[in-house]
């Protein structure tokens, strides 16, 4: 079968400044999640690997490249889930990991559980051996500058996601050429979030969703909005009643926007390796691997392509 994988770097207003960052990031990001399922590794290690390539990445808001909340701090979120199985791993309110998407995994493959939060997460951490790092490696000196810069003014969450002041997720979804998909997302939130605050990214059916029966999704954009609506099993849902991916995807978000006034973005692959990568905010940075193809875009309706790179 064929092989595919999506990445996106977040749903937001994306400054030029950062615009040529994010898309170098996210085209590396599938080129090395892609190298995984074509020596013929499953599409959970593609996901996890591209997620932590972005997680890698300070142009990004996770891991490294996180926001802080209201207090200065940095808390991450993520999930990942195995469409054969319907496993998955998730974490919150984490602190001072350096990849999250991994520690999720490590929920899924290690405990009972789906979730840990907060403390007990980072607990989780330290008993299986993942290493703390100190919180200044996570933060760019370009969030500590927009930090205090945002301070100064009484914003609105939804205000943010049609300004420069914004900053999303990541996420990356992929079918293995054995017909399995999976999904993983990751994030350090909103900037200047209350403390404790979670949005959708690490939440089944929000933030993600994989099923081999009917294909995967990873969400981005205004995390509330996405959680009232449970905006991957929604897509989900529209492709399970035969829409096909790309209308799935679309009608999903304009319903997002109509119910709920909550703008995002979506990208989604189907078991036979269809995909789309859609979004409602001003840009979001993607892109998509696929038998030789590296397609990848930014702005509205924008679908470049170059020669994938073995």
């Amino acid at each position: 079968m064929k092989a595919v994988i999506v990445v996106h770097g977040g749903a937001w207003a994306i400054p030029d400044e950062l615009s040529e960052a994010s898309v170098q990031g996210v085209k590396a990001a599938a080129c090395e999640g892609y190298r995984v399922l074509g020596t013929g590794g499953s599409a959970l290690d593609a996901v996890e690997k591209a997620v932590r390539s972005l997680e890698d990445n300070t142009v990004f808001d996770a891991g490294h490249g996180a926001v802080l909340n209201a207090d200065g701090e940095v808390e991450l979120d993520a999930i990942i889930m195995d469409g054969s199985s319907l496993g998955s791993g998730a974490v919150s309110s984490v602190q001072n990991i350096a990849n999250p998407v991994s520690l999720a995994r490590a929920v899924m493959e290690k405990t009972d559980h789906v979730m840990l939060t907060s403390r007990g997460a980072n607990l989780f951490a330290e008993s299986i051996g993942i290493k703390t790092v100190p919180t200044d490696t996570l933060v760019t000196e370009y969030e500590k500058r927009e930090w205090e810069k945002q301070k100064k003014y009484i914003t609105g969450v939804k205000e943010i996601f049609n300004s420069q002041w914004g900053h999303d997720t990541v996420g990356a979804v992929a079918v293995d050429s054995y017909g399995n998909v999976a999904c993983a997302t990751s994030t350090g939130g909103i900037r200047h979030k209350m403390v404790g605050r979670v949005g959708d990214s690490p939440i089944i059916g929000a933030g993600g969703y994989a099923d081999n029966r009917s294909g995967a999704v990873s969400c981005t954009g205004h995390g509330e909005s996405i959680l009232k609506v449970t905006l991957a099993r929604l897509i989900i849902f529209n492709i399970e009643q035969g829409t096909e991916v790309q209308d799935a995807v679309e009608h999903s978000l304009r319903y997002m926007g109509e119910r709920v006034q909550g703008a995002g973005g979506a990208i989604a692959v189907s078991p036979s390796g269809r995909w789309a990568a859609t979004f409602t905010t001003e840009r979001m940075a993607w892109a998509a691997a696929e038998q030789g193809a590296l397609w990848y875009g930014l702005n509205p309706q924008e679908k470049f392509q170059d020669k994938l790179s073995q």
